[in-house]
């Protein structure tokens, strides 16, 4: 229209060059973050919240400042994973997420619980909200690269996260499972909805190494994630082992003491994002 002034928002017009309204959540002013990758999976149990771990570790060795935003507010394991149970503190600007010994940032629900096991009993519209608030009330220092530890499936959450938060691109990391094309197409397709690049594929416990011959076990059947990828022309950016030592360090709060060789392919397709 010729008395157009470029202001959608204010607008009752319906016309065709009318912008959809940006749903972005406003980045704490004192934060900084540069680039920002979701980890998502289709179903949960698969290890998503492991490799994410593993990607903040592995970036952090590439020199960057990282951090982990822990969006999974009914199953929080990022605290566990790094061996940190409380924010560096706050003042009227905003909240310090908790820092890690390698000096990953991390932000939780539960480092904000009285107890960290007990459960977040909130609806979705509530969990959603406190995701959001990470973004908008947390002070991240100069983050290079952010890592958001999704919750499992399409609901309000992995929502809220793809319209609030600028996302740069998604990892899906799947299982060799039989019912993993249908689940690993709803996370794509999701993606695509959103208009968010989707990186590529983790496949997790893709096999187990046999510690006398070498010889690579398919524990949980045949992988079939090549030829998904090449259903969506999309890359296979890691097939990593069932490791019964980086579930050790998982537990034990020492994922920065793990190897992370194997995704050293993932990290390669973050740094081109």
């Amino acid at each position: 229209m010729s008395s157009c002034n470029g202001n959608c928002s204010s607008c009752g017009s319906d016309c065709a060059d009318r912008k959809a309204e940006s749903l972005l959540a406003e980045l704490n002013p004192h934060s900084s973050v540069k680039k920002v990758i979701a980890v998502v999976s289709g179903k949960g149990g698969v290890g998503k919240s492991t490799v994410t771990a593993m990607l903040a570790v592995a970036m952090a060795r590439q020199g960057k400042k990282v951090a982990v935003l822990d969006a999974d507010i009914t199953g929080p394991s990022a605290p566990t994973a790094f061996g940190v149970n409380e924010c560096q503190g706050a003042n009227e600007d905003g909240l310090f997420p908790a820092l890690t010994r390698g000096g990953i940032q991390v932000m939780s629900i539960n480092l904000l619980l009285d107890n960290p096991a007990d459960p977040v009993v909130w609806r979705g519209p509530v969990i959603a909200g406190a995701v959001k608030q990470f973004w908008t009330d947390v002070i991240w220092e100069d983050v290079d690269y952010m890592f958001v530890d999704m919750p499992p499936g399409t609901g309000d959450v992995p929502l809220t996260v793809f319209q609030s938060l600028p996302i740069d691109g998604v990892v899906i990391v799947t299982t060799p499972q039989d019912l993993v094309s249908m689940i690993v197409a709803k996370a794509v397709k999701m993606a695509n909805m959103m208009h968010i690049p989707v990186l590529g594929f983790v496949e997790n416990y893709s096999y187990l190494e046999c510690p006398d011959c070498g010889r690579k076990i398919e524990v949980f059947g045949k992988s079939h994630i090549n030829e998904i990828a090449a259903k969506f022309d999309l890359p296979v950016l890691a097939k990593l082992p069932i490791d019964p030592s980086v579930a050790e360090a998982y537990d034990n709060g020492l994922m920065e003491t793990v190897s992370t060789d194997a995704v050293s392919g993932v990290i390669d397709a973050v740094l081109k994002a």
